[in-house]
């Protein structure tokens, strides 16, 4: 089995969760999300279209700590 290729991890102490995408056998940081609309930003920019459709896919993202579309400090 292969690991998705979206990553956002667990929140930060200050808030917000690390978005990391995996292409070409290399992790690129997208940014600091605050909510879902930075993620979907953030993966438009890196090229995906309709990213506001694979947030809950397993396939595509990986929710690393805490729970799903929860951005506020740990």
């Amino acid at each position: 089995m292969t690991s998705p290729p979206i990553v956002i991890f667990r929140p930060s102490p200050s808030g917000g969760r690390r978005v990391t995408v995996q292409r070409d056998g290399r992790v690129q940081i997208l940014g600091l999300a605050h909510s879902d609309h930075d993620v979907i930003v953030f993966l438009e920019g890196a090229g995906l279209e309709d990213p506001e459709h694979i947030l809950d896919s397993p396939e595509w993202v990986e929710w690393r700590g805490g729970r799903a579309h929860r951005y506020e400090a740990a």
